[in-house]
């Protein structure tokens, strides 16, 4: 059956009030959670990870799209109003966008940001639904050398883009490789890092490692930096784009969506490199030029769509081949995971219906959002004054209850608060949570595919590279270690020229 027939199986399976409600209620906590400053869709995945494990797989999935794109909306908000981009993505949002805040136009640049989200996602989905059953196709035929060529270009990429350095972010991914051979050797039967626990046989939950590093972590880290409330621009009138507005917004919304979809699927994308090859589009070919940095509405327009179709992109490696290119794919990761699914090709064949469905919801959701974010704006607005107190410790209190619930062991909250210092740590060392969460994730089955390789070839190393297409895969794994050292070196030399 082609795409089309497969998508409205799924949309069969998403229209039923069930799962109306649960996408309902992802893109209600996803928005609120992408208004508040410091909470982002990663984190709240992770703190809803546990208590979701009653859920059918597919309401809970249905419920985690949900948060992820509403999270995507949500976060304009914050950028636009208070000019706190809560990640790296939203940068170029809050340069302009505050600035047409503070301008009076507050409303018009919400208007945009919503509308562009809206144009992106339903881009970014459809870009889903024809192209990820491809790419499913196509790795098929990946045997354990190219999954092991494929998973170091996941273990390089993410470990240098969700870093501020290479050395960091492979540290981090160091430590997640550490945290994943805890437990029982599959093939030895030996501990393995136990130190003489029997709680660490069965390793280290990794719905506990997530909301440890995660949901801990940040919250110790704002409690010790003490974060509080910033000025809050106000929302004057209705958000309402006018006919001017509207006729210079509609191409940065479709071109943001180009920019963004496609860097967002490549494996090792990302949100923040679209946000800025728009914004300095816009700029441009902008007729308005003397009013970037006061306040241009393309300016909003063409990054906030990027950055939404490049989050839409990010689910397309994510459901193909398995590789999170971001925090928040790899919190998804592991919700898959939970259910006892593994992403990857297999999945569309296994699990066909599940994906399916998951993909209608992303329409869905995306509609609704639009539903709510117009009209609520003030609503949303206002999350702003929520206290910073009252948001940890809602984040503490839902993290010990989760951990508990899903173990039901009191030793999990000790392990828990453990992780959560840890993250604390690497917090204040800036060092990236995403890659450890990544190496956790994804290095038994490392271990597993490098096993199944070896043995196949009689222990022969080279059959790692033995073909075009691992080939290929470990020179992008090279060229990722080697461009951030000879761009940082470049950087140095012109630096030292000029002074």
């Amino acid at each position: 059956m082609d795409a089309m027939g497969l998508l409205i199986e799924g949309f069969s399976t998403a229209l039923t009030f069930d799962n109306l409600l649960w996408a309902l209620l992802g893109v209600t906590i996803g928005t609120a959670v992408g208004v508040l400053p410091g909470i982002g869709p990663a984190l709240t995945v992770a703190l809803l990870l546990p208590i979701t494990f009653r859920l059918e797989p597919a309401s809970a999935l249905i419920l985690f799209a949900g948060i992820y794109y509403g999270g995507m909306y949500g976060g304009s908000t914050t950028s636009i109003l208070l000019k706190t981009p809560g990640e790296s993505a939203s940068i170029m949002t809050a340069l302009e966008g505050n600035q047409m805040a503070r301008a009076g136009r507050a409303a018009q640049a919400l208007a945009t940001a919503a509308i562009g989200s809206f144009v992106a996602g339903t881009v970014g989905t459809l870009g889903i639904t024809f192209l990820a059953p491809w790419i499913a196709d196509f790795a098929v035929s990946f045997g354990p050398p190219e999954y092991v060529a494929l998973m170091m270009v996941a273990f390089v990429t993410v470990s240098t883009l969700l870093g501020p350095s290479l050395r960091k972010g492979l540290a981090a991914l160091l430590l997640g490789l550490t945290l994943g051979l805890v437990g029982i050797d599959a093939q030895s039967g030996q501990g393995r890092l136990t130190f003489g626990t029997d709680t660490l046989l069965n390793g280290i939950d990794v719905v506990l490692v997530v909301v440890g590093l995660f949901a801990l972590g940040e919250t110790f880290g704002h409690i010790l930096a003490r974060t509080g409330q910033s000025t809050v621009e106000p929302v004057r009138g209705r958000a309402i784009l006018s006919r001017e507005d509207f006729r210079r917004s509609w191409p940065a919304w479709l071109r943001g969506s180009a920019i963004g979809f496609p860097i967002g699927a490549l494996p090792a994308g990302g949100a923040e490199v679209p946000t800025f090859l728009s914004y300095a589009a816009e700029r441009r070919l902008s007729k308005h030029r003397e009013e970037f940095g006061h306040g241009a509405i393309e300016g909003v327009a063409g990054p906030e769509s990027a950055n939404n179709a490049a989050a839409a992109g990010v689910l397309v490696p994510l459901l193909t081949i398995g590789l999170p290119t971001s925090a928040t794919a790899a919190v998804i990761l592991t919700a898959f995971q939970s259910y006892g699914l593994q992403p990857g090709p297999a999945l569309f064949t296994e699990s066909g219906d599940l994906v399916w469905a998951l993909i209608a919801s992303l329409f869905i959701g995306n509609t609704m959002l639009l539903v709510l974010n117009l009209p609520l704006v003030k609503i949303w607005a206002r999350t702003l004054t929520i206290p910073a107190w009252g948001i940890y410790a809602g984040v503490l209190v839902f993290a010990m209850f989760g951990a508990f619930a899903a173990g039901g062991n009191p030793s999990d909250i000790l392990l828990l608060v453990g992780i959560g210092v840890l993250g604390l740590f690497m917090r204040l060392a800036d060092i990236p949570v995403a890659p450890a969460v990544v190496g956790l994730i994804l290095g038994p089955l490392l271990e597993v595919e490098l096993r199944r390789a070896l043995i196949l070839s009689d222990g022969d190393w080279t059959v790692l590279w033995s073909t075009p297409l691992t080939i290929g895969l470990w020179a992008i794994a090279a060229i990722a270690i080697v461009s951030p050292v000879v761009l940082g070196l470049g950087r140095r030399r012109r630096q030292s020229l000029v002074s």
